[in-house]
């Protein structure tokens, strides 16, 4: 008896605990920087893949809204109004929305990342 009772305590304690998923802006191509973040009540981890200008894959990540996981939604971007399509899917176990990794990262490969987001810009912008 003693162990039920402790198994349902465990299991309402982790259940009211704030979910943790990764954070990321904006990505370019496979690079999404990400940070943790603690979502708020009635919120899942979500990735989001998108295409900008056409061509170029964004990706972001984060805490969002149960009411607008799994949804493709089209978004204005810049002064030139370029529209890209994101579609956000949801997951609901502590930093299901992957990260992909960071450490080990070539300087070539940042440095081609930092021209590709100036080149997104100057499109957007």
């Amino acid at each position: 008896l003693n162990s039920f009772v402790l198994g349902k305590f465990w299991h309402l304690t982790q259940s009211s605990q704030a979910l943790v998923c990764y954070k990321c802006d904006i990505g370019i191509g496979s690079l999404c920087i990400t940070t943790k973040q603690t979502c708020s009540s009635g919120q899942l981890c979500f990735s989001g893949v998108g295409k900008a200008a056409g061509f170029l894959d964004i990706k972001t990540k984060g805490c969002l809204d149960t009411a607008n996981c799994n949804k493709t939604e089209s978004t204005t971007v810049g002064s030139n109004n370029t529209i890209y399509s994101l579609t956000k899917t949801c997951c609901n176990t502590d930093l299901c929305n992957a990260a992909p990794g960071m450490p080990g990262t070539s300087s070539l490969t940042l440095a081609l990342t930092a021209i590709s987001a100036l080149f997104v810009g100057n499109i957007l912008g």
